[in-house]
């Protein structure tokens, strides 16, 4: 029987864990402690393969099976299948970020966090400074001009102030942010794509399940 063929009949029956994609991030890069293999730059010649997905599928083909395990950590081994999804991170195109949204994808895993969009944030119009006395916090105003008025009988020249204000945070922050999050929501997406297509997990199946596109646009029912 062919290598494959024996691989085919030891997967037949298996029962696979179901993740959502993040979750599968999270299990990879956190609990298993996956490596984000980044490719050398460009203007470095490598021997062959850089260390993206076909690095880590040629040495699968190389070395045989690997121990399929995952459930307790012996040493410093790593599942196959968390491999497979740091390689799959790795290879970021560059049209969603590249090796900079990589690192974000793995890092925030890594750390079990969604990007800050900023919820529950409304913008706020503030004096840009204050002053504090024994009167208390006063907002610092400027002169802005100069008025004649008539008092008593004489004309005075007096200064207009006016208070400097502005939003905090400000509107373009928000909005960067909930960028940034769409952003990383893509790349999730198509890292998800990418597993579900590759078919290379053993032990992990990733579900069609994501996190909410844009978590700020609530649906008001009535």
């Amino acid at each position: 029987m062919s290598m494959q063929g024996r691989i085919g009949s030891a997967s037949v029956g298996r029962i696979k864990r179901a993740l959502g994609v993040q979750a599968a991030l999270e299990w990879a890069f956190r609990v298993e402690k996956a490596q984000l293999e980044l490719p050398p730059p460009k203007d470095v010649v490598e021997e062959g393969f850089g260390f993206g997905l076909e690095y880590v599928l040629m040495q699968r083909g190389a070395l045989g099976c690997k121990v399929d395990g995952g459930q307790h950590k012996m040493g410093s081994y790593t599942h196959a299948d968390a491999e497979v999804i740091a390689a799959t991170v790795a290879g970021m195109p560059d049209s969603l970020g590249g090796i900079r949204m990589a690192i974000r994808v793995a890092e925030l895993a890594r750390a079990g966090l969604t990007p800050d969009w900023m919820p529950r944030v409304v913008p706020r119009c503030v004096p840009v400074e204050t002053k504090r006395n024994q009167h208390g916090e006063r907002s610092t105003t400027v002169v802005v001009g100069t008025e004649r008025v008539l008092t008593r009988g004489k004309w005075r020249t007096v200064e207009v102030l006016a208070c400097p204000v502005t939003w905090r945070p400000h509107p373009e922050q928000i909005e960067s942010a909930r960028r940034g999050y769409e952003d990383w929501w893509k790349a999730l997406d198509w890292v998800r794509d990418g597993l579900v297509v590759g078919r290379m997990l053993r032990d992990i199946e990733v579900m069609a399940a994501m996190p909410k596109l844009r978590p700020w646009q609530r649906s008001h029912k009535h």
